[in-house]
């Protein structure tokens, strides 16, 4: 087996900061009397401040300071969003202590090519939600979470080499209780290598048979197995701001990486969106709603933010945003794709699809369609609006314009009144007698017209009433 470890070091600040490109200095505030700072971003780092001084210094060198109590719950739910969102690389996964997620991935590396390909496009995912993560790979669970949480980013297929690195590893890093770790520690212990070398019955009877299984399981002397974690019905993704936002283009980048988890744990599952749900949160008002409905199902974040762009142009927002959250309203199961030999016409039909999706995400619903023919022979009622790509069209005996005006538009004509000026006469006629049962009855012959450019036209002449000639359509 092969076990790949990610350690979040900074999740506690992070489940605050991650909705936001450029965060201000940002810290995370330890609980009592006299809190310390337990971590720090980028920005608070540049000023001065470190991990461990007074919340008070810290206020002295950045007094712009944003201080945050650490949030248990929220770091166990995004440590579960990423574990959900992993899926998509294995479907053996475990939830480990301090912030470490644990995934088997020996099974996974012919599908993405090998492990490289396989390390570089999880951390190249991770990047993009927003999470800084220490990854490691050893060929035991246990062992790879001691060198991800100890910062070594190696990846190890063997057992000698991973037992010669926790060797040197600080006693610090394993699951233990501080007690067992300060006694270690008045004892001379200070690595693992040290730990095991003590005798094995005196260490069991002092600290319990808790410390030996770790270490067994971490050097590979006893099995490791981990209970699977099983992802709840997941179909949302939420992210609170770090400050409002009251312009849409500064929505962007928190949608981005929203849309970049959510797709991930589509993945996981084989499926693709068909409506998408943004639902922006304000303070002391009704959130605001943006449904975008899909020609096809999709889980490709690049479409799905361009689409929510062109949306969110469109729009006033009525107060500044608080939060925003996306859902897959409706999803559906993507089936695999086929690949033929003489080229790929689904491919073809899919970019029609995805620019029908953008001129809708711009223009409205109602202002992009199709057309399909329906089985009547007057041409005002010849056609229906339906679905772009919808197939039901009927079939047609007669040739019919692609374009037809609005309404028929009266033609000067000859003086004997066999035919229009300027056009002569190459087909027809096609008589049209219908409607009479509902009012709207026509009788006309229809012509095929053309001109000295070439140009063809559609043209008719009523047998009722008025000798008279009339443009009805254009020939593409």
């Amino acid at each position: 087996m092969l076990w790949l470890a990610l350690h979040f070091p900074s999740l506690p600040l992070e489940v605050f900061t991650r909705g936001a490109e450029a965060p201000a200095p940002t810290i995370i505030a330890s609980p009592g009397n006299r809190p310390l700072v337990v971590c720090c971003n980028a920005a608070a780092l540049r000023t001065g401040i470190r991990p461990g001084i007074p919340i008070s210094a810290a206020h002295a060198l950045a007094p712009g300071l944003a201080v945050y109590a650490r949030d248990a719950h929220r770091e166990r739910e995004a440590l579960e969003r990423l574990a959900a969102w992993a899926l998509q690389f294995t479907p053996t996964l475990s939830l480990g202590e301090r912030s470490t997620l644990l995934a088997e991935i020996g099974g996974s590396l012919r599908l993405f090519g090998g492990l490289s390909p396989l390390l570089d496009e999880a951390r190249s995912g991770l990047a993009e939600l927003g999470f800084d993560a220490l990854s490691a790979v050893a060929p035991t669970a246990t062992g790879a979470a001691l060198l991800a949480r100890a910062g070594l980013e190696l990846t190890l297929t063997e057992a000698a080499p991973l037992r010669s690195h926790l060797a040197a590893l600080s006693i610090d890093l394993l699951e233990q209780d501080t007690a067992t770790l300060d006694a270690l520690a008045k004892i001379g212990v200070r690595t693992l290598g040290e730990c095991r070398r003590l005798p094995r019955d005196g260490l069991a009877r002092r600290f319990g048979e808790s410390l030996l299984d770790e270490l067994d399981r971490a050097f590979g002397d006893r099995t490791d197995p981990r209970p699977p974690w099983v992802a709840p019905d997941l179909h949302a993704a939420r992210l609170d701001l770090p400050s409002p936002v009251w312009e849409v283009e500064a929505l962007i980048f928190p949608v981005k990486r929203l849309l970049a988890e959510l797709c991930g744990v589509l993945a996981a599952r084989r499926q693709g969106i068909t409506q998408l749900s943004l639902t922006l949160g304000h303070e002391g008002r009704t959130p605001t709603t943006v449904m975008l409905p899909l020609s096809m199902p999709s889980r490709d974040p690049a479409h799905l933010l361009v689409l929510l762009r062109e949306r969110l142009s469109n729009i006033a927002l009525p107060d500044r945003v608080e939060s925003i959250a996306l859902t897959a309203a409706e999803t559906m199961q993507l089936a695999p794709r086929n690949f033929s030999f003489f080229g790929d016409r689904d491919a073809l039909a899919e970019n029609r699809l995805v620019l029908v999706e953008r001129l809708r995400a711009r223009l409205g619903e109602d202002a992009v369609c199709g057309l399909a023919l329906v089985p009547d022979h007057r041409p005002e009622l010849a056609w229906e609006p339906v679905e772009p790509g919808h197939a039901a069209i009927a079939s047609a005996s007669n040739p019919r314009p692609l374009w037809l005006l609005a309404a028929p538009k009266p033609l000067r004509t000859n003086p004997d009144g066999t035919a229009p000026v300027s056009l002569s006469i190459l087909a027809g006629p096609e008589r049209i007698e219908s409607g009479w049962w509902d009012g709207n009855d026509v009788t006309r012959d229809y012509f095929v017209a053309g001109n000295a450019a070439g140009a063809r036209f559609w043209v008719f002449r009523e047998r009722s009433g008025t000798n008279g000639w009339f443009l009805h359509g254009v020939f593409a």
